[in-house]
C-alpha cells in the first residue's frame, strides 16, 4: 500500500533534530501517505501507542519499561555541554564534572532526554548539581542559555553550530553514558509496508525481517 496515515509519536528533540531528514526521505517516497507527528514525554508517547492513537513512538527514556510494547534501539548518542561565549568552562583544558558542578545548570525536565543519565554521572561522583531550570525543550534550554542563567546539558545533536552561533559547545560524551534511542511497537500490532520503510528510514539496521523477527519473538 502506497496511501493511508502513518502516525509518530516522539519528543521534541527528536522531532527537531532526528527525524527531518528521515520524514523528508518519507514524503518523497510516499506522497500520498498522511504522517503525523505527536510530540510528547516518554509516558505520554507510549500511552499513545498503547492506545492505539500512534503506530510508532520513538524516545529515549521509558519506553522499555513497558511489557505491552516491543521496542528496538536504533542508535546511541552523547551529550554535550553549552555556554555563552567566553564561559571560563571554555578555558579548562580538560573538562570534569567537578568544574561543571560550580556553574548554574540548565537540563532536560526528569522524564527526558537522558535525564537519569546525567543524574546518574553527577552521583557516581558524589557530587550536587545546582539544576536552576529545566525544559522539555532543547531550544528552551538553549535559549536561556543564551541569556545567561546557566550552563546547558543537552543532546549532542541538537547543537548546530550555523543556528547557535550565540553559543559554544563541549563534548560531554567522556562525563556522561550514552544513552539508546529506541522505537516501540505495540506488541501484536500490524504495521503497513510503508511503517516498515519509515523505520529503516530512521534506523537502517531495523530491516523488516529484524522488525517481524522481533515481533513474533513476543507472539
Amino acid at each position: 500500500q502506497d496511501s493511508g496515515t502513518l502516525t509518530i509519536a516522539t519528543t521534541h528533540t527528536q522531532a527537531r533534530y532526528a527525524l527531518p531528514p528521515v520524514v523528508k526521505q518519507f514524503i518523497k517516497h510516499y506522497p500520498k501517505v498522511k504522517l503525523e507527528l505527536h510530540q510528547g514525554n516518554p509516558t505520554q508517547i507510549a500511552e499513545q501507542v498503547l492506545k492505539g492513537d500512534a503506530d510508532i513512538a520513538i524516545a529515549t527514556e521509558s519506553l522499555a519499561l513497558y511489557d505491552e510494547l516491543v521496542t528496538l534501539p536504533c542508535y546511541e548518542w552523547n551529550h554535550c555541554i553549552v555556554t555563552p561565549p567566553k564561559h571560563p568552562l571554555l578555558e579548562e583544558k580538560k573538562l570534569t564534572l567537578e568544574k561543571v558542578a560550580q556553574y548554574p545548570i540548565i537540563t532536560y525536565d526528569f522524564a527526558f532526554t537522558g535525564r537519569n543519565k546525567i543524574n546518574a554521572a553527577f552521583q557516581a561522583k558524589g557530587l550536587a548539581p545546582n539544576v536552576v531550570l529545566t525544559a522539555i525543550d532543547t531550544d528552551v534550554i538553549k535559549t536561556y542559555v543564551e541569556l545567561g542563567l546557566g550552563i546547558g546539558i543537552v543532546a549532542h545533536m541538537a547543537f548546530v553550530p550555523e543556528r547557535d552561533r550565540h553559543l559554544r559547545m563541549l563534548d560531554a560524551a567522556h562525563l556522561i553514558q550514552p544513552s539508546t534511542t529506541r522505537i516501540a511497537i505495540r506488541k501484536n500490532e500490524y504495521l503497513r509496508g510503508y511503517s516498515y520503510d519509515f523505520i529503516e528510514l530512521f534506523a537502517p539496521q531495523l530491516t523488516r525481517a529484524k522488525v517481524d523477527a522481533a515481533l513474533n519473538e513476543e507472539v
